[in-house]
């Protein structure tokens, strides 16, 4: 009788299994899920403003930028819009064909649409009073 239960194992073990049955499924079909992890970060004086975290998909050639926060003495210096023409320019360099990512209503949507990305969906009442943003710029 098949028995399914929370894992026993670290976060990090059981992620890793979950990952390599989806890789051995990709492989099968021609395709890889290889990332490479970037990370930038903003500093001014010695204190730490902000950073942002991005997954280079080699093969699919897409970035996913998986966290960006700027800090409040940070925030109206545009480090933001810095860090994402960072790794913009990181994935123009790579041949990448384009950049998403997801965001709350209630964080910066417009942010990142005067950025030139477009949403492609939206889950609204995500949270219950807002949306959850999910946007794309081809490169």
């Amino acid at each position: 009788m098949i028995e399914i239960r929370p894992s026993e194992d670290a976060e990090d073990v059981a992620r890793d299994r979950i990952l390599a049955l989806l890789d051995s499924h990709a492989e099968a079909m021609g395709k890889s899920f290889d990332t490479e992890k970037v990370f930038y970060e903003a500093h001014e004086d010695g204190q730490y403003l902000g950073g942002l975290s991005a997954r280079f998909a080699l093969d699919l050639k897409w970035v996913f930028v998986e966290l960006l926060a700027v800090a409040q003495p940070g925030r109206g210096k545009g480090i933001g819009g810095q860090l994402m023409a960072r790794m913009e320019e990181e994935a123009r360099v790579r041949g990448m064909r384009g950049i998403w990512l997801d965001t709350y209503s209630f964080q910066a949507p417009e942010f990142y649409k005067r950025l030139g990305f477009s949403e492609f969906g939206r889950i609204d009442g995500y949270p219950e009073d807002g949306a959850r943003h999910f946007l794309l710029k081809h490169l």
